[in-house]
């Protein structure tokens, strides 16, 4: 039973990865087909974002009353219907209206399965689940670009999409009992013993606002570096922009392979030890960059710092009982989930400003400023919940 509940778990993080990347790998087509800017594509990401930070805040308060099993079947089965809706809509603001049961759905299954994993197994599985997640994100354009290249349209891209994620919440719902059997009623236990606490009452644990900002920005950070390493290489490297989209994929590889190998690393290594590692490597791959070296040198940086991200995120998110206590570790992990997401709707579109107005060649000076920020709230964190 505990290992049936681990795949469907592994299946749920490649559910969070599909729909991820979507919208970016489309939006060239869309926003032709719908008669809107390519600008327009901000509005329904921000939309889901904020969607995402309401139920992140409200994963404490609906995981105690549902359980997380419960919670995990109704999101997936909200994001199938927002996608669903999106392969339906006609227009721009279709898509804003789908948009909302989109981030909704998100938010509380991201910070309730975290809470899950962190509780009940290894820091290898926190790393190997993440490795998942960026499985899904990977697939989910591929199945875009087969119903484009099929010349089926993007709505049937996110149709195929939205099926998978209906089959997942059928999987999902019958899975429901594994979840009351496992760890002695895993959804009964520390999840629902005690009143959700307030956003007051999370700010005033010791802790919680490094470890919120430190969340902030590691997710701005990596978020950075997705949407700007080829912008970086075009117009301040001189690499020509289709080879330029080509190389930013190398974060990905990075990230991606790192994650595999963290599950390994973290059989002998703590969580701090992991994350300090990974920000060395964040560090240096940004040095790299910033280094006038032969383009080869800064493909080799975005490498370094996709590997150096690789184990922040799910170390993190796998220490907060260690740090806060099994019985506060949702609601923190909820706030640390709604601060990711505002670190990715406000840090890049300043780093936008920063190159439109000063110079790309900041993008690596840029991600040193926010790891050092990122590093100080940590060692903070890690001094003040000391234990």
């Amino acid at each position: 039973m505990v290992h049936l509940l681990l795949a469907v778990i592994y299946l749920s993080f490649i559910s969070l990865g599909l729909p991820d990347s979507l919208l970016g790998s489309a939006w060239p087509v869309m926003h032709a087909s719908l008669g809107v800017p390519s600008s327009w594509a901000g509005a329904v990401s921000i939309i889901i974002s904020l969607g995402t930070v309401v139920s992140s805040l409200q994963s404490d308060r609906l995981t105690k009353k549902l359980g997380t099993g419960r919670v995990t079947a109704i999101s997936v089965g909200m994001t199938a219907a927002a996608l669903f809706g999106f392969s339906t809509s006609g227009s721009f603001w279709g898509l804003c209206l789908w948009a909302v049961p989109y981030g909704l759905g998100a938010g509380s299954v991201d910070a309730a399965l975290n809470n899950y994993v962190a509780l009940h197994y290894a820091s290898r599985h926190m790393s190997w689940l993440h490795c998942m997640w960026g499985l899904g994100a990977a697939v989910g354009p591929y199945v875009m670009g087969l119903a484009l290249s099929a010349g089926s349209g993007w709505r049937m891209g996110y149709r195929y999409i939205s099926l998978l994620q209906i089959g997942l919440t059928v999987v999902l719902a019958a899975a429901l009992p594994l979840w009351r059997t496992h760890r002695g009623g895993g959804d009964q236990g520390v999840e629902q013993n005690a009143a959700p606490l307030t956003l007051a009452q999370i700010f005033r644990i010791p802790g919680a606002r490094e470890v919120m900002t430190a969340f902030f920005c590691y997710c701005a950070l990596e978020q950075t570096a997705i949407l700007w390493a080829s912008s970086y290489l075009h117009l301040h490297r001189g690499v020509p922009a289709e080879t330029a989209a080509g190389y930013a994929g190398l974060f990905f590889i990075g990230i991606t392979a790192g994650r595999a190998l963290s599950g390994f690393l973290t059989i002998k290594f703590s969580d701090p030890q992991m994350i300090r590692l990974g920000q060395g490597l964040i560090a240096l791959g940004a040095a790299t960059l910033l280094l006038p070296l032969h383009t080869c040198a800064a493909l080799a940086g975005l490498v370094l710092v996709g590997l150096g991200c690789a184990p922040i995120y799910p170390c993190v998110i796998h220490s907060t009982p260690d740090h806060f206590g099994a019985d506060k570790s949702q609601p923190v992990i909820g706030v640390q989930m709604a601060s990711a997401y505002l670190g990715i709707c406000l840090m890049p579109p300043l780093f936008g400003l920063i190159c439109d107005y000063i110079s790309p060649a900041l993008f690596p000076v840029y991600l040193l400023a926010i790891l050092a920020v990122m590093t100080a709230a940590h060692e903070a964190l890690l001094r003040r919940t000391r234990r």
